[in-house]
């Protein structure tokens, strides 16, 4: 049940729809009918890196690689980017249940993501525009150290069509740059890697290359794909040799520079 002085701030946050302070308006109704202790709201688009619209956390830690590293290609191994990705539709969706098999045993999850302290997210996704994602994500991290409860996942339920028809209502003329071009990046960082380091993969091998990143086990990307997990071992076995790297930690250590603005490059 939303707390009584909920919809005094529901309806200032729909009066401050359209203006420069929709988003501090939307996070003040949030904090009043859930408990977080952070917030971001950004746009992912399909041609260029993500916008940062709002971020506030009381723990230093949970955004503060935020603009150096997640926005310049970290951004590509984030599950909820590949809410966007994969073109889902909008609702609620919590980390826990879109994220890879092996999350947590990947190199993104140790070198980024777990510094960030960050232990459970749930993302309001919303897709405004052709080519445009927002998600409006809350998070509990080293603040409190508690995952949400059931009673929160009901209360973020219930709000969550509220919460994404105000968010398409206000960026619904949202588009990304007029000069980018679309590019995937498994092409771009095939290219890249051709250029700077004489290492030739396959379309395959790049595409397999960003999935052992992302932390799908050979069986996820075998579903994904719709092939065997035994030919995802062999081409994985060809790329960590092309590569001249033996781990998955390797690989991301390998890649890692690549990510910066990898779907801009022409």
């Amino acid at each position: 049940m939303l707390q009584q002085q909920s919809p005094d701030m529901l309806a200032r946050t729909i009066l401050a729809l359209e203006t420069a302070g929709f988003a501090e308006a939307l996070q003040s109704w949030l904090e009043q009918v859930s408990q977080f202790n952070n917030i971001t709201i950004l746009a992912f688009f399909d041609t260029q890196q993500p916008s940062v619209f709002l971020s506030h956390a009381h723990e230093r830690r949970v955004f503060e690689r935020l603009d150096s590293d997640y926005v310049n290609g970290a951004y590509l191994l984030d599950p909820f980017y590949g809410l966007h990705k994969n073109r889902k539709p909008d609702g609620l969706y919590r980390l826990a249940d879109v994220a890879p098999d092996q999350f947590q045993r990947n190199e993104y999850f140790r070198s980024y993501y777990q510094r960030t302290t960050l232990i459970d997210e749930l993302a309001f996704f919303s897709s405004p525009a052709p080519g445009v994602s927002i998600t409006v994500c809350i998070g509990r991290d080293a603040t409190t150290t508690a995952r949400f409860s059931t009673r929160d996942l009901t209360t973020a339920r219930d709000i969550s069509p509220v919460v994404n028809a105000l968010v398409r209502k206000n960026w619904r003329g949202i588009a990304p740059d007029a000069d980018s071009i679309p590019h995937s990046a498994a092409e771009s960082l095939r290219a890249r890697l051709s250029a700077e380091k004489k290492i030739s993969l396959s379309k395959r091998q790049a595409e397999i290359a960003f999935m052992i990143l992302q932390g799908h086990s050979s069986i996820s990307i075998g579903l994904v794909l719709g092939i065997s997990p035994q030919t995802v071992k062999v081409i994985r076995k060809q790329l960590y040799k092309k590569c001249q790297i033996s781990s998955q930690g390797e690989l991301y250590y390998l890649i890692a520079p690549y990510l910066s603005n990898t779907r801009q490059d022409p």
